[in-house]
């Protein structure tokens, strides 16, 4: 069984809404990126930083 791809983790992460700030991985990593780059192209950028009061 391979190891989990996190570009893989973050779409789906976005797809069920948890907020990018759950990525599971360490800040600076590959792993952190590509997850980050997942849950982006599924939530887009703007769901990506901070969350903004509506």
């Amino acid at each position: 069984m391979s190891d989990p791809d996190p570009f893989d983790e973050g779409q789906r992460a976005a797809r069920k809404n948890i907020p990018a700030e759950a990525n599971p991985y360490r800040d600076g990593t590959e792993q952190h990126s590509l997850w980050m780059a997942g849950h982006e192209s599924v939530a887009g950028p703007a769901e990506a930083g901070e969350s903004e009061d509506s």
